[in-house]
């Protein structure tokens, strides 16, 4: 049983994040911001994927205008990711964003910094402090020579006085490195100096391949660890996939329970079915289901007769054909060409009508 460090607990609209809130998935779309109507449609894509914040670039004021009406599309939290100039974060707040992602830092002279902390505080929305390994301050890197956790850390304590300095709390801090045990490293150490939330996050992690395993292996140890209050897989393409990625690994610590979960056999040569069509077209046609629900998919009689039954639906393979398997029991025998609809309909029949989705097995 993970136990979770307890951190104080900031509002990010209607999404709660740290103390006891469920954590959190994020995602940042890569669109124009400027264009309200792409981006407007992709946040709308990703939280049909499960995000629950999203967050979206402000380099300039053409894009700090568009926050209100962008804003105004959408339903879920949107957080405005600011560097440098501190007007975009004063019309961002103006715009009605539900946080700000900054480095007090980097956005000009404490009057400055004032301006938009005040600002923030009169609108009740929080402050993440996101330092990168890419992006620490000159003067820490000469210290420490490269971005260490270390130096990592300092940069977050820096930006952390600043805020608390002005009397401004409601903050989360994030630090993100591309080297996983770097990241992993650096949350250790922040995590047991200060109860801020934590976004945690492996930063340009990479492609969907190779970002996911990284992300999966940081990110896993640290809620292991019970070190994270939010999320956010970095990947190089569609943002929709950082999302399941992100549920992907909640799930796989059953933090979190959300969609199909789908058990299949790793192939080997007693399999007499094409597993690896069947499992892909069944993920494929069944990526809109938002219920928790285990299916199994196996190929032979040594592992999966047991899988099968201690899923909600499965299959058991043999030559050509396999047992239906619902809530532990044998249904029916269909044929291999049959396997796929036949999952899909049953699935989408348990989510309708309420009976499987896992309560079968619990004690009454």
């Amino acid at each position: 049983m993970i136990k979770r460090k307890k951190t104080r607990q900031v509002s990010v609209g209607h999404r709660k994040v740290g103390g006891n809130a469920p954590i959190s998935v994020q995602s940042m779309t890569n669109t124009d911001t400027a264009d309200i109507n792409a981006t407007v449609t992709q946040i709308n894509a990703l939280e049909k994927a499960g995000c629950e914040i999203a967050r979206v670039a402000v380099p300039t004021m053409e894009a700090a205008n568009a926050l209100g009406a962008i804003k105004r599309s959408i339903s879920i939290p949107i957080i405005a990711d600011v560097h440098f100039d501190y007007r975009l974060a004063l019309k961002a707040i103006d715009s009605g964003v539900d946080g700000l992602r900054i480095n007090p830092g980097n956005i000009g002279s404490k009057e400055r910094i004032r301006d938009v902390v005040c600002a923030a505080k009169t609108s009740s929305i929080p402050i993440r402090i996101g330092v990168n390994a890419g992006s620490l301050e000159g003067d820490i890197l000469s210290k420490y020579g490269h971005p260490t956790p270390e130096a990592m850390v300092e940069s977050a304590m820096r930006h952390i006085n600043i805020l608390e300095d002005l009397g401004f709390h409601d903050i989360k801090i994030s630090l993100k490195a591309s080297d996983v045990m770097k990241t992993v490293q650096a949350y250790r150490l922040l995590s047991g100096e200060v109860d801020y939330p934590l976004h945690i996050g492996i930063t340009e992690a990479g492609t969907l391949f190779s970002g996911a395993i990284k992300s999966s292996v940081g990110l896993g140890i640290l809620l292991a660890e019970g070190i994270g209050d939010t999320l956010r897989v970095s990947l190089t393409g569609d943002p929709v996939e950082e999302v399941r990625v992100g549920w992907g690994i909640l799930k796989a610590l059953k933090i979190r329970k959300r969609g199909v979960n789908i058990t299949s056999c790793p192939t080997c040569g007693r399999i007499k079915l094409d597993i690896a069509t069947i499992t892909r077209e069944v993920e494929e046609r069944l990526s809109h289901i938002t219920d928790e629900i285990n299916v199994a998919i196996m190929g032979c009689v040594v592992n999966g007769p047991g899988e099968a039954m201690e899923s909600d639906i499965g299959i058991a393979g043999g030559d050509g054909t396999g047992l239906l398997y619902i809530n532990g029991k044998v249904s029916k025998k269909i044929p291999e060409e049959e396997m796929v609809d036949t999952l899909v309909s049953e699935v989408e029949r348990m989510v309708a009508t309420g009976k499987g989705l896992s309560s079968w097995k619990q004690p009454s």
